[in-house]
């Protein structure tokens, strides 16, 4: 509150005026905000606006509106009467109570509450008012302050009605298909005879200002950060702003039926997502919500949205490759499993491209995938599931969609349960692999959500927490050590740049998180090299520790060759004569990067990538034309799965290239070339 306005309540306090005329005043500003208007008005001169003070308010405030119309603070008056308000209720040492029945109370049991109040709140005095409700069906319920008490009829048959489906649903598993009608008649029979009425005080508030899916709630002072809250349409929420008197909560739903002074009640609980084994294969919301029609996924468990992330001691390095199946990267950028590893590029260069290839080489390799789209048109979420279907991807695959049509909230929490839904698996001792496909729609997400919640924008107009966002979902990527599970949950996270700068907020905010980034150039897109992975500008912080031991032997020093290359190739395209030890250089260097091209959807075995790239480094490739190398790869490969089986098995078991089985490598294809 401003000094001026600090100043106007001492004068209040200091002339004592009554409750009733604050009331009154109160009524005036919100019944006539022309008169306001008016006060405000430089135009108008002093005697005009004292006439119509006298003439509309309260005597005993005559003096203290002129005084505030000369400050040009009339709007905030109302604030500044509820303050005075309540020191008058601290002042008199009262509460103010509303009890709402369907049979009148008698006189004792009015008595009775109002000493229950009393008691409770340690007040001298109680002011109740009495509020005839026929929706309750029986008994009453009593708000005092930010609490609620309930012991109506409509609530109790609620809780029993909630306890006998969770019952059935139960019983429905236990049970065999011919059970009979008598056994159900006494399950019921138990249920209704041990229920107990709910006794206990429910912590409530009440809407003061609703719009854009953001409610501003007063009361509920014992809130938790990330609570969910449920709006008495039924409709539930996300505590996210914790202020003095209100706090602001993001609605998980539609607002029909909500008004200001619509009543909110705690549940106590973290907002959370409902996992069972049951997701895989299917696409659900950021609620978990199946969106595909087939049909509802059981429930086993509830894990929380956020997370604390896993500790330094129950981590164990990264040293398991999680194999992209692309020969760029495995070779050059390797992936370990609880690694994070960013995808960057502008748009259309092949980023979620990147990703699928990855979801679709996990099979049979006892990866379990979640892909979470976040404000991506539902029609391209449709395509990538095609995708992951026709490759038979989706039967170990989970797809969490928050479509661009939906509300931001709803884009906000998608990468958390998604992540709830991936540590659910790894708690299990699975290793998972997760793509957030963006982070930067995540990140406009929440700027317009932040917006609405009042908080302040920072640095290129997003909200100063906007790291935390990022950091604390990415932070719960990790692998777990033997004690803890053994799973491990891998992230590839995915930003979008504008014209290639790496340099902004968002994209910096993220690399400075991750362990490594495969930076997309649009140049090299449409130049014809796809992936179009910048060699230069793209890092693995966790590198050869996350490789097998023969495709770091078979890559040696593919990255310095490339290097070279780059360059020599800037230096010498105005060069008319060139040297043979540069020509072979720069031979090499096209030959490389026409092998590194790779179609779209055909990820590379293990096997496959190691001999592509032993057979690059002796440059037993060096005959080919490089319009020849993709027909020659392909020959060449089919020949040694026909012919070279041991070979393939070897590479496979023991990871490991040995002298003896590089040898046959160099012989079967010479044999082939023959």
């Amino acid at each position: 509150m401003k000094d001026i306005s600090k100043e106007l309540l001492k004068e209040l306090v200091r002339l004592d005026i009554k409750h009733e005329d604050i009331e009154t005043a109160k009524n005036i500003i919100e019944v006539c905000p022309d008169a306001a208007a008016t006060l405000e008005n430089p135009l108008i001169t002093s005697d005009e606006k004292r006439n119509i003070v006298r003439k509309i308010f309260p005597q005993s405030l005559e003096h203290f509106i002129i005084h505030s119309a000369k400050s040009g603070i009339i709007s905030e008056l109302d604030e500044i009467f509820s303050e005075y308000e309540e020191i008058l209720l601290e002042k008199q040492g009262s509460i103010k109570a509303i009890v709402r029945y369907v049979t009148p109370l008698t006189e004792i049991q009015q008595a009775d509450l109002r000493k229950f109040i009393m008691k409770k709140f340690i007040r001298d005095d109680v002011d109740i008012e009495y509020k005839h409700d026929p929706d309750i069906i029986g008994g009453f319920i009593l708000n005092a302050g930010d609490i609620e008490y309930d012991r109506s009829y409509r609530t109790s048959l609620r809780e029993i009605h909630e306890t006998l489906q969770n019952r059935a649903s139960e019983a429905a598993e236990k049970i065999s298909e011919d059970i009979k009608s008598g056994d159900i008649i006494s399950i019921l029979k138990t249920e209704v005879k041990d229920f107990e009425v709910r006794t206990g005080a429910t912590e409530t508030g009440f809407i003061v200002r609703l719009g854009d899916g953001i409610a501003r709630v007063h009361g509920m002072s014992g809130v938790m950060y990330g609570e969910l809250v449920e709006f008495e349409t039924g409709v539930r929420g996300i505590v996210q702003n914790l202020e003095e008197k209100s706090v602001g909560v993001v609605l998980l739903g539609d607002d029909y039926g909500l008004t200001e002074g619509s009543s909110v009640v705690r549940t106590g609980k973290r907002a959370g997502i409902g996992v069972s084994d049951e997701l895989l294969g299917r696409v659900v919301d950021a609620l978990g919500s199946p969106i595909d029609g087939l049909g509802k996924i059981r429930a086993d468990d509830y894990f929380p949205i956020e997370r604390e992330a896993p500790g330094v001691i129950e981590r164990k390095s990264v040293n398991v490759p999680l194999q992209t199946g692309i020969l760029a990267i495995d070779s050059m950028f390797p992936i370990g499993r609880g690694q994070r590893e960013l995808i960057i590029g502008d748009r259309q260069t092949g980023k979620t491209s990147i990703a699928i290839d990855t979801i679709i080489n996990q099979k049979g390799q006892n990866v379990i995938c979640v892909y979470v789209a976040i404000g991506q048109k539902s029609s391209t979420v449709a395509q990538v599931v095609n995708t992951l279907k026709k490759y038979n991807a989706m039967e170990y695959s989970v797809v969490v969609s928050a479509s661009a049509s939906e509300p931001a909230p709803f884009q906000y929490i998608s990468p958390y349960s998604g992540t709830a839904i991936a540590e659910y698996f790894m708690s299990k001792g699975k290793d998972v692999l997760i793509v957030y496909d963006d982070l930067s729609k995540h990140a406009v997400a929440y700027r317009a959500m932040s917006l609405l919640l009042h908080r302040p924008p920072g640095r290129e107009a997003y909200p100063g927490d906007v790291f935390y966002l990022h950091s604390r979902l990415l932070e719960r990527s990790s692998r777990l050590d033997d004690e803890h599970g053994g799973g491990s949950l891998t992230a590839l996270p995915i930003i979008e740049t504008l014209a290639g700068d790496i340099s902004a907020y968002i994209p910096t905010n993220v690399i400075s998180i991750t362990d490594g980034q495969i930076f997309l150039e649009s140049e090299l897109f449409n130049s014809g090299q796809r992936p179009a992975v910048n060699y230069g500008l793209s890092v693995s912080r966790v590198g050869g520790a996350a490789q097998t031991k023969a495709m770091k032997k078979a890559a040696g020093n593919l990255r310095i060759d490339l290097a070279q290359f780059k360059e020599m190739e800037i230096f010498t395209q105005f060069s008319s004569e060139l040297d043979p030890a540069t020509t072979d250089l720069l031979n090499h260097g096209h030959l490389i990067t026409e092998m590194l091209k790779q179609p779209l959807y055909n990820p590379l075995p293990h096997y496959e990538q190691v001999i592509l790239l032993y057979a690059a480094q002796k440059k037993l490739f060096e005959h080919v034309s490089p319009k020849e190398l993709k027909e020659y790869k392909d020959e060449l490969m089919s020949y040694i799965r026909s012919y070279g089986q041991d070979i393939i098995s070897e590479i496979e078991d023991k990871k490991i290239l040995t002298d003896d089985l590089m040898e046959r490598i160099e012989r079967i294809v010479t044999a082939f070339e023959e």
